[in-house]
């Protein structure tokens, strides 16, 4: 094993774990490894192993609490009908997770390592992957922050790279009304909103606590820079639907992050006779045909959101509903493809399900 289990690391009673799997809520639970490997300019990569569910002690001149060098991943673990267990399309999120790395000047995890790390884990915590009933799933939350005592601005010498697990429904039950807020933007030309750090989602809590001030459950971001086109829809990718059956997602830019989910949509499209779409997406344009019905459908998509029906938007100088305010034939239908392939109820014709040993 790459990720060996390391002496001493400890299992969950039987009752423990079936309390966790009744109701999985993400974050509430845990399951008993995590993943661990350690980076120097010394050593590279080493210290691979999997631990015990432990609390971390850490310096308080920790690089990362002080300089936000820090990134993570998500993914899921589905168990299907013949108790077999499958990861979804993880080698994409070990190539986003690389590429996470370089933008925050850290060291890139070998993408194997990853794969490794994920898959190991999960062959421990079996037990911990709930049934697909209601699409519950184990959520893995790789991450890797900088871990050398540094108080000074530079890169760090040191990282610490670990992978936790909770099982988990999905994040968004309820179909979404976004607010278009008009005071925050989520990153910038340059920035760092192709990678997936901690901050960007710092940065976007006064915007998410704004939506829900307004009745609204997540935000529609625009770009910082005109404030006139679509970028994402909250921690999600955002689509539409229109009635000449394109499905338009705004197209990457280095602002945007490359979702894992937004990808396989895009390539299920043609299975429910869309056009995939990729270009700029302007508000107004948006506004203007949702209100003439040419857009029939919205929805933000996510590994932890899975497909959310978006049925209104909402500014503090207009308000739209969405078609006719509830969950789009499209929408749920790309949902149930997608769901069907990740809980083996559908063929995976593309190989996206990586098995479990």
């Amino acid at each position: 094993m790459a990720f060996p289990i390391a002496e001493g690391a400890g299992f969950s009673s039987p009752e423990e774990i079936s309390e966790a799997l009744a109701k999985p809520s993400f974050g509430k639970y845990f399951s008993d490894h995590s993943a661990l490997a350690r980076w120097s300019p010394e050593k590279g990569w080493h210290d691979r192993a999997l631990i015990g569910r432990e609390s971390l002690q850490l310096h308080p001149g920790t690089a990362a609490l002080h300089y936000g060098q820090e990134i993570f991943e998500g993914l899921k673990a589905f168990r299907h009908a013949d108790d077999s267990v499958w990861i979804f399309r993880p080698e994409m999120n070990a190539a986003r997770f690389a590429a996470s790395a370089r933008r925050m000047s850290m060291a890139p995890l070998p993408e194997q390592d990853f794969l490794d790390s994920v898959l190991e884990l999960v062959s421990a915590d079996k037990a911990w992957v709930p049934n697909g009933n209601g699409e519950r799933s184990l959520y893995l939350r790789p991450f890797m922050f900088a871990s050398e005592t540094l108080i000074g601005v530079r890169a760090a010498a040191e990282y610490t790279y670990m992978v936790i697990a909770t099982p988990a429904s999905p994040f968004y039950p309820e179909p979404l009304k976004l607010w278009v807020t008009p005071d925050y933007s989520r990153t910038a030309s340059g920035g760092t909103g192709m990678a997936k750090c901690g901050g960007n989602y710092a940065a976007s809590m006064a915007a998410e606590a704004q939506a829900h001030e307004n009745g609204c459950g997540q935000v529609l971001w625009l770009d910082s820079a005109t404030r006139t086109n679509i970028e994402e829809g909250g921690t999600m990718n955002f689509f539409v639907v229109t009635k000449d059956d394109e499905l338009v997602t705004p197209a990457l830019d280095g602002n945007i992050l490359a979702g894992v989910t937004r990808d396989s949509l895009l390539k299920l499209a043609e299975f429910h006779d869309l056009k995939p779409v990729e270009r700029e997406l302007a508000l107004a344009e948006v506004r203007e045909q949702i209100s003439s019905g040419q857009i029939t459908e919205a929805f933000a998509c996510g590994t932890a959101a899975v497909v959310s029906p978006v049925i209104g938007l909402k500014a503090p100088d207009f308000e739209v509903s969405v078609g006719d305010g509830k969950p789009g034939e499209k929408t749920m239908a790309l949902r149930e493809h997608l769901t069907g392939i990740q809980l083996g109820k559908r063929e995976d014709t593309f190989g996206w399900l990586n098995p479990v040993a």
